[in-house]
């Protein structure tokens, strides 16, 4: 289904179309939902202030994946996450899909290194091309499938421990 390309579409509509992409690609990364929602707010921030100019949807949907990622990895990588400790007696508010495998996917997903985990979320969950992950990556095609291939025997071997066969 090809979208017709506005290019001054409001943040309103803009956000509604994405949200899901962002927040998947957030949380992907930083694995809780305040910090997900910290991006995503972020993320749609800095598109309304930088209003930037896009060639087709196809750019504009890679500019904010690439701007999520962007600032998830500063999330991860941030001082104040590295010397932070949970508290043992809180209880983290736990996330859960509807079934049990939807569950098992997620957790083996979450457990991947995080290269693996990009390449994978984005070409299952975002119905992205190899082709379009190259340029949103900045990686070779050949890297990408390399990536593709690794995550999904890793991720066969993580359900497998988990007693999901073929």
């Amino acid at each position: 289904m090809a979208e017709t390309f506005v290019q001054n579409e409001s943040i309103e509509t803009i956000i509604q179309r994405y949200k899901g992409t962002v927040y998947s690609v957030a949380l992907s990364y930083v694995n809780n939902r305040e910090d997900a929602d910290d991006i995503f707010q972020e993320v749609f921030l800095i598109y309304f202030r930088t209003n930037p100019q896009f060639n087709d949807e196809e750019h504009r949907k890679a500019w904010l994946i690439r701007t999520t990622i962007n600032c998830s990895k500063r999330v991860v990588d941030s001082t104040y996450r590295k010397r932070t400790v949970p508290m043992d007696e809180m209880e983290e508010e736990s996330f859960e899909f509807q079934t049990k495998e939807e569950n098992a996917v997620y957790v083996a997903l979450q457990a991947l290194p995080e290269k693996y985990r990009t390449v994978l979320h984005l070409f299952y969950f975002e119905d992205m091309s190899i082709d379009m992950i190259c340029k949103v990556l900045d990686l070779k095609a050949s890297t990408v499938k390399v990536q593709l291939m690794r995550g999904r025997e890793m991720m066969k071997e993580k359900l497998k421990e988990e007693g999901y066969n073929d």
